[in-house]
């Protein structure tokens, strides 16, 4: 079911000449694919640190770390193929992550589930997520892509005073 999404790489060389450092499919150890998961997860970069330092090359391979949903620090972007109802996909557990997530839709449709109301969202749609509990499906009949940058955040005082306590977060 799964596109496979090329990743390329820029950098340097010796000279601070920008080059390619790799052209290729992203490492995928993770078992966040198939109609169990209704989703397949492609996990394209990501880097613990909030201010990402930028060097010549790369060191370890960012896809290589053990799966969370958001690393404990620093940013991830993925690529998501959310399965239709009807091909394995379902509806994703209430969830709030502490991040700010900007996710684009890039091809079909998925519906944003929040507490009081539902959002349908098509091709081209852009979400700003801002910690608020969520779900997701795909009640069309084809595979849904959409690009989740997730950028780690903390809850403002004011705002973690109105939310449940314990505040369960996905990680």
């Amino acid at each position: 079911m799964s596109y496979v999404t090329r990743r390329i790489v820029t950098g340097h060389d010796a000279k601070g000449k920008s080059i390619v450092l790799s052209e290729d499919w992203p490492v995928q150890n993770h078992p966040m694919q198939g109609t169990a998961i209704g989703a397949d997860f492609h996990e394209i970069w990501s880097d613990p640190s909030a201010i990402p330092e930028l060097t010549p090359g790369v060191g370890t391979e960012p896809t290589a770390r053990p799966f969370t949903i958001m690393p404990p620090s620093g940013h991830l972007l993925r690529i998501l193929e959310v399965y239709p109802l009807s091909r394995g996909g379902h509806r994703t557990p209430m969830h709030r992550t502490r991040t700010l997530d900007y996710v684009v839709v890039l091809e079909g449709e998925l519906v944003l589930i929040l507490s009081d109301s539902e959002q349908i969202l098509q091709t081209g749609d852009v979400v700003v997520q801002r910690g608020t509990d969520h779900a997701w499906e795909n009640r069309s009949d084809r595979i849904a892509r959409a690009a989740f940058f997730h950028l780690d955040a903390r809850f403002a005082p004011d705002l973690l005073a109105r939310l449940p306590d314990p505040l369960n977060v996905l990680t």
